[in-house]
């Protein structure tokens, strides 16, 4: 076994690459599983895929341990950085060698501070540890009280893709058209040309509203709200964030109505919500892409809907609630089997919660169990992180632009946050000498924007 894995600093571009088009060489047709007559199911694992994964192999790289770098030098230049007016009162900061875990640089690095987005980290860590980087999440029709009676079982996959969605994205989405069709090949092979349709949401439980989430969130086209069953993770229109529509549930069900009568199965008027029961006959499945796809979509761009997903799913796994409460509690379970839970107090998923208090030491140490040989089941963590300049939210032209930090362009993958007042970053690098080092840095009472502070820091970490 390889001693280190470390990231590909000298091929940045070549990582761009990977990350935008190269994954599809990896895995580009996810097979949907055959019909079976077995209970409801959440998730579900799958045999390892026949080639490695993406995660395991051009992302992260074989390297030698550089030494590590001064941390004189070090501690001056990030306390300089961190003296920055931008940052405001509230800043945590703390530099970590990936391969000892020893702190190279700290600075109120064990308060918690609100993360934003940056609380994908543990969500996505979570996720991977608890559920496995092959589980797949399952939207299946099963028979209803009778023959003519059936129901969409929703399975907590947001990504599921309806019938307005344009193919082509990593990763592969399950296709609610071809549930229908493979619902009415079913349903006709029995001889059943006319159905009523209920539609069961009840995998996920609680307020579909985060705690703590502002009432705008939802207009703004930022979440949907947060239900087992949706396609276009919410959206109206599947190309654009607005508008997120009010009721997932039935909008799914409503568009799979209309799908099935196109593959000559009649539905009833009236679309309604049902129980599936526990042994009810499998009309139809599609799968999601595997776990790792989806966490590396989920870190790339940010995406709040599959973030939300994943904690349920995660709560579901660790016998808590399918709700926010028990999101949080299954996740930070999680984390303490990690020996990465001091620190961390979650109340959703996505970071959108303003309650949510995550220290830099623990999001710095979570990237750096994710990065570890030891842990290759975590590696979608490392390689879903956006790559400074070229992927993800730091690919967006804003960041690392400026003078002291366009040269580390492609030296960096760190996860953004964002919220009013609220700047974060958390990640890894490699320095010069070629030692891994893992960084985070969040601030909490931003007057404006501390983002250039931010990749001014990851930037010093980087070249030192």
């Amino acid at each position: 076994m390889r001693e280190r894995w470390v990231v590909v600093t000298t091929l940045a571009l070549l990582q761009a690459v990977t990350i935008t088009t190269g994954v599809y060489a990896v895995r580009t047709d996810f097979s949907l599983a055959a019909l079976s007559d077995q209970g409801p199911r959440p998730v579900e694992p799958n045999a390892a895929p026949a080639v490695p994964v993406v995660t395991a192999g051009p992302v992260l790289a074989s390297g030698g341990d550089g030494p590590l770098p001064t941390k004189g030098t070090l501690t001056q230049q990030l306390t300089d950085a961190l003296g920055d007016k931008a940052l405001g009162s509230s800043v945590g900061a703390v530099v970590l060698d990936a391969v000892t875990g020893e702190r190279i640089f700290a600075a109120n690095a064990d308060a918690g501070i609100t993360p934003a987005s940056t609380t994908k980290i543990v969500t996505c860590t979570a996720a991977l540890a608890s559920l496995g980087p092959d589980t797949r999440l399952s939207t299946r029709v099963v028979q209803g009280a009778n023959r003519s009676s059936i129901v969409l079982v929703g399975g907590g996959d947001p990504l599921l893709a309806g019938p307005s969605a344009k193919p082509g994205s990593y990763p592969k989405q399950a296709s609610l058209a071809a549930l229908a069709s493979r619902t009415a090949a079913k349903l006709k092979a029995e001889g059943v040309t006319k159905v009523t349709l209920g539609y069961d949401a009840s995998l996920f439980t609680g307020s579909p509203n985060g705690p703590g989430w502002k009432p705008s969130y939802i207009p703004d086209g930022n979440v949907a709200p947060v239900y087992a069953l949706a396609i276009d993770e919410g959206r109206a229109n599947p190309a654009a964030s607005q508008p997120r529509v009010a009721n997932p549930p039935q909008y799914a069900a409503a568009a799979f109505a209309k799908l099935l009568a196109r593959y000559g199965i009649a539905v009833a008027k009236t679309v309604r919500p049902a129980k599936a029961q526990q042994n009810a006959p499998e009309l139809g499945k599609v799968d999601s892409a595997p776990v790792y796809a989806l966490v590396e979509h989920t870190l790339t761009h940010s995406d709040n809907d599959l973030a939300e997903a994943l904690a349920r799913h995660v709560a579901i796994k660790e016998g808590q609630p399918a709700s926010f409460e028990g999101g949080g509690k299954a996740v930070v379970s999680v984390l303490k089997r990690l020996d990465a839970a001091r620190g961390v107090l979650v109340y959703d998923g996505s970071g959108l919660s303003p309650r949510n208090r995550i220290s830099a030491d623990a999001l710095a140490r979570a990237v750096t169990i994710a990065s570890s040989p030891r842990h290759p089941e975590l590696h979608a963590v490392a390689s879903g992180m956006p790559i400074a300049g070229f992927s993800g939210t730091l690919g967006n032209g804003r960041r690392f632009t400026s003078s002291d930090t366009k040269r580390e362009v492609g030296l960096v993958r760190a996860k953004t946050g964002t919220l009013n007042n609220v700047n974060t970053l958390a990640g890894m690098a490699t320095t010069r000498s070629g030692r891994l080092v893992t960084f985070a840095f969040l601030a909490d009472k931003v007057p404006l924007s501390a983002e250039p502070v931010l990749d001014r820091l990851a930037a010093i970490v980087a070249r030192s």
